[in-house]
């Protein structure tokens, strides 16, 4: 029997980074949530590396909190409660990863929930922050207006990238109806204007 199998958008941002990040590295979770991506990457990044995480609602930032405590990863992640298009303000040096989950805090207001305007703002930065080769993985969920603004837009603004600058991969079910989460990766390019 073959161990292979086709997986979500979540499940490939995940694969990605644990493919390419090494210990010592430094990493962004731009959208903290309930702190799952956060110990994620900081359990990558290991003792010698550091995550900068990244939400508006105190609420997601006391539950990364209490996970990272509870995990003994705490002193690997630096969480500031700020949207993430401050992410320059707090982020000085280049970083190898960069990880998006764009929506609402799953468990909290669906009423709140990233907008294009700040979300534009915040990949820029990102990218301008990564290291050469460096990856941004960003996982959206269509099904809702801003959802729906956000994968448009992000598809139009990343087709139209020269491939001298970033090498962009769109991954989606296409049968899998409305609302399926989708991911882009993508990998900062030796010689990259940004």
């Amino acid at each position: 029997m073959r161990d292979f199998e086709l997986k979500s958008a979540r499940y490939i941002a995940a694969d990605c980074l644990r493919r390419f990040l090494l210990p010592g590295d430094i990493a962004v979770d731009a959208t903290m949530g309930n702190g799952h991506d956060t110990q994620f990457l900081c359990k990558l990044v290991g003792e010698s590396g550091h995550v900068f995480a990244f939400d508006i609602q105190e609420q997601a930032v006391e539950n990364t909190r209490q996970r990272l405590t509870e995990a003994g990863l705490l002193e690997r992640a630096t969480l500031c409660c700020v949207s993430h298009d401050q992410m320059s303000e707090y982020v000085k040096t280049p970083v190898q990863a960069v990880m998006f989950n764009l929506g609402w805090l799953p468990g909290g207001d669906k009423r709140i929930t990233t907008h294009w305007k700040t979300t534009r703002s915040a990949i820029e930065q990102a990218l301008h922050l990564l290291d050469q080769n460096g990856v941004c993985v960003i996982c959206v969920y269509p099904g809702h207006p801003a959802g729906d603004e956000e994968r448009i837009r992000l598809l139009a603004w990343f087709t139209s990238m020269k491939p001298q600058d970033f090498n962009v991969l769109h991954h989606r079910f296409i049968n899998a109806g409305p609302g399926a989460p989708e991911c882009f990766i993508l990998q900062k390019q030796p010689g990259s204007k940004y």
